[in-house]
């Protein structure tokens, strides 16, 4: 007798909610359909017009809730999801040794910077054991540059005390490589670190859904 396939529900019970594709997480989320059009069904249009989970909780609200069968209360619920899980990711970084959660930073970083729709320049400052003291966007520009001062990421590493830096930036075009102004960029800030014997643990630059290393590629 052949066995009717799970639920997602069942199927995350019994084997985790790793094992759930995008659409079945989805389902779980929406957890009813439309008159109609099952859950999974909706949950599958849902994913295909918006092209990924990425693109579906990257949508505002008037993009999200034009579609059929999703409106306000879920665009809240899943709002609320993503902040959750921002703030759980920072909270990792807190309380961990960071040289040892270089994809716990990562993560933190997509979460934190993929959706702003100008450039940030921001810097995590660390304590000796490479703790997370502070975070702070020190430089907001246009949707194309931020003009980025060495000088005062120092200064601020000062301050409060930091004995390394994690820098990033976001790319709000979606590409995550680098251009010759960032290498040059990285290098004049690496350079002024090491006068104050301050490391440079890593670059990111994070793209919509990418992201660069310079640390990763072995440029720092």
């Amino acid at each position: 007798m052949k066995m009717s396939p799970l639920m997602p529900r069942e199927k995350l019970l019994q084997f985790g909610a790793t094992a759930l594709t995008d659409d079945e997480l989805l389902a779980i989320f929406l957890r009813t359909g439309i008159k109609g059009c099952p859950v999974m069904q909706l949950s599958r249009s849902v994913i295909q017009n918006f092209g990924s989970l990425r693109g579906l909780i990257s949508a505002n609200q008037k993009q999200f809730c034009a579609f059929k069968g999703i409106g306000i209360t879920q665009f809240i619920q899943l709002q609320a999801s993503t902040e959750m899980t921002r703030r759980y990711l920072l909270e990792e970084i807190k309380f961990s040794h960071i040289f040892n959660q270089s994809e716990i930073v990562r993560l933190y970083l997509q979460a934190e910077m993929e959706r702003h729709e100008r450039e940030i320049f921001l810097v995590l400052f660390l304590n000796n054991q490479h703790q997370l003291i502070k975070q702070e966007e020190m430089f907001l520009g246009s949707v194309n540059s931020a003009s980025v001062y060495p000088r005062e990421i120092i200064k601020t590493a000062l301050y409060c005390n930091a004995s390394a830096l994690i820098l990033a930036h976001n790319h709000p075009s979606g590409l995550a490589q680098p251009s010759d102004s960032d290498f040059i960029l990285t290098n004049k800030i690496k350079q002024a670190a090491e006068f104050m014997e301050i490391r440079i643990l890593d670059h990111f630059i994070i793209g919509k859904g990418c992201y660069f290393s310079f640390a990763e590629k072995g440029y720092l």
